[in-house]
């Protein structure tokens, strides 16, 4: 019988905890368990990624579209420091990761690779446990405390493995560790609801609103059928988070869209109308786009309780698990009668839609942005996943693209680090080979980890059922843009590098082949990069804030004052007069 080494422990606690794989880049300090990975018949499986960065990306996007706990792996010193940024993204937007890092510390005192302290390097971003392995026999309950906190807290930790403690025999019957239990892994979280004199009183202020307002983010997932069914109930509009953006059918008539700078006008104006607010799983940080303070009552539902009234008052919180408290309130709260409110929302979202067409038909030197991502619309496929990375293309992605049920998307949407597209879609293809996946990036984007990454996807397509794997670059040329900045990137041919590794490549510089491009991208026999070239002069336009002349932000044309004393704002939204200031 072979040696059994800890290496071979860390593969066996990955088993149990069902972790089907594990990304990361091989080094010195942490080739003993790339070496036991590699053994491991792939269960779990390891996957090599082209930097660090990326391998931490791919195990937070692994979290983000399985629902389970991504594992990444680096040797020390910069190898480490690389992991950083993915490790954050994970923090930020709440996704459990574990990393694994090696660590050997038998060269001289002082020495290069003693430079940087792993406890305080991974100390903030993975704040709720990091840990030594001393000694063997310890590696496997630390490995079960780590994944049952990342699990537990919804957040990265990090594990240090020294070289020599990956190295050394253990014997099949570990001898047991004073102090130091192995836990059972993978036990179901639990079931956590509000109190019944909370619902009751979240009822009744629902129930007495006369204008409401449903405020969706990423914690609103697996509730879709109790939003629309409340939203219905109470006449209500709703409007999502950027991150919760994925939760409900875009397409339905009272849906107004994105809240935010990135968003749609119509949320903006549900906001400023509205008298009552529901905010359900959301730390939607754009608080200017909020209802002023005390002009709605509210309701927030939150898992984790931190939350709740961290970004607007809050009159009952209700910490729970969204679904099942939303079922808790449609057994409480009455039907309201009055169907004035939810008839503004749906003309504001109907005017919305004709804006946000009108804005992608206009024309640009060569196309317009916001065509391209808008006629993936009606081509998206069914059960497809939708990476998206950062810059203007989440502007794009935000007001442009409308996911039906069946469509999961993710993007870093709390720590905004460029990069994350491509290794999110690796991520996505690895845990459903059988789904389509559609990255969309900017240039920048593609440049800094995509290129690389393009190599990961070349070496792995060929064993997928469905090959579909299509990489959107939004081709500026680096020109300037409606900031004025002069660009300083070198222009790429996208397409080519694409087909340069073995896989298709499309590119596209006139606006009426834009859909027969995303018609040959999507039915090609293989992964392909489809470089829209576009105009970097194209303006965001960020949405306005409903209040925003009373807030101080728009002061180039007065409001039209009412007879009441009220006002009409530009965005046809009327503010009461005890909200005039």
């Amino acid at each position: 019988m072979p040696e059994r080494t800890a290496a071979d422990l860390v593969v066996e606690r990955l088993r149990a905890w069902r972790v089907p794989r594990a990304f990361g880049c091989p080094g010195a300090a942490i080739a003993p368990v790339v070496a036991a990975l590699d053994g491991a018949g792939g269960d779990p499986e390891f996957v090599p990624a082209r930097h660090e960065e990326t391998a931490a990306y791919m195990a937070g996007g692994h979290a983000r579209f399985t629902g389970g706990i991504g594992v990444c792996l680096a040797t020390q010193g910069p190898s480490a420091v690389h992991l950083l940024n993915g490790l954050y993204d994970a923090k930020l937007d709440g996704r459990p990761v574990v990393a694994l890092v090696g660590e050997d510390v038998t060269g001289p005192l002082g020495g290069a690779h003693e430079e940087i302290g792993l406890s305080r390097l991974f100390g903030d971003a993975c704040h709720e446990f990091v840990r030594y392995a001393r000694a063997p026999e310890q590696v496997p309950a630390v490995l079960d405390q780590a994944l049952r906190t990342a699990a537990a807290t919804r957040s990265p930790t990090c594990v240090v493995l020294p070289l020599q403690v990956q190295q050394a025999p253990v014997p099949y019957r570990l001898p047991p560790v004073a102090g130091v239990t192995t836990a059972t892994p993978g036990e179901p979280p639990a079931r956590v609801l509000p109190h019944e004199t909370d619902l009751a009183a979240a009822a009744s202020l629902l129930g007495g609103g006369g204008r409401v307002a449903i405020l969706v983010g990423q914690g609103g997932r697996g509730a879709a059928g109790e939003i629309v069914a409340l939203a219905d109930r109470l006449g209500a509009g709703v409007a999502t988070s950027l991150l919760g953006k994925p939760v409900l059918d875009e397409r339905l008539p009272f849906h107004t869209g994105v809240l935010g700078e990135v968003g749609t006008s119509a949320a903006a104006q549900l906001m400023g109308g509205c008298d009552t607010l529901l905010m359900v799983g959301t730390n939607d940080p754009w608080t200017g786009y909020y209802p002023l303070p005390g002009q709605a009552r509210t309701v927030q539902v939150d898992l984790d309780g931190r939350r709740i009234g961290s970004r607007y008052p809050v009159d009952v919180p209700l910490v729970g698990d969204a679904a099942e408290t939303l079922r808790a309130l449609l057994a409480r709260v009455p039907e309201n009668p009055r169907r004035g409110w939810r008839a503004t929302v749906e003309r504001s979202v109907d005017r919305w839609r004709a804006d946000a067409a009108a804005r992608a038909a206009e024309p640009a030197q060569p196309i317009n942005p916001q065509l391209v991502v808008r006629e993936l619309s009606a081509r998206l496929p069914r059960a497809a996943s939708v990476t998206v990375d950062v810059g203007a293309v989440v502007h794009w992605y935000a007001r442009h693209l409308e996911l039906p049920p069946g469509v999961d998307a993710h993007l870093c949407g709390t720590l905004g680090a460029t990069g994350c597209a491509l290794p999110y879609a690796v991520a996505a293809k690895l845990a459903r080979p059988d789904r389509p996946v559609i990255a969309l990036a900017g240039g920048g984007a593609m440049q800094l980890n995509g290129l690389a990454e393009l190599i990961t996807v070349a070496y792995r397509w060929s064993k997928w059922p469905d090959p579909r794997l299509v990489v959107l670059v939004l081709n500026d040329r680096d020109q300037p843009g409606p900031g004025g900045a002069a660009g300083r990137r070198a222009d790429v041919p996208y397409a080519g590098w694409a087909r340069l590794l073995g896989l298709h490549g499309v590119r596209v510089d006139r606006p009426e082949l834009v859909g027969a491009a995303w018609d040959e991208a999507l039915a090609a026999d293989r992964p392909c990069v489809l470089e829209a070239v576009v105009d970097p002069t194209v303006a965001l336009r960020p949405a306005e804030p409903a209040l925003a002349d009373l807030r101080g932000l728009v002061t180039d044309r007065d409001p039209a004052r009412r007879p009441d004393g009220g006002v009409t704002l530009r965005t046809g939204v009327a503010v009461p007069a005890e909200h005039v200031v």
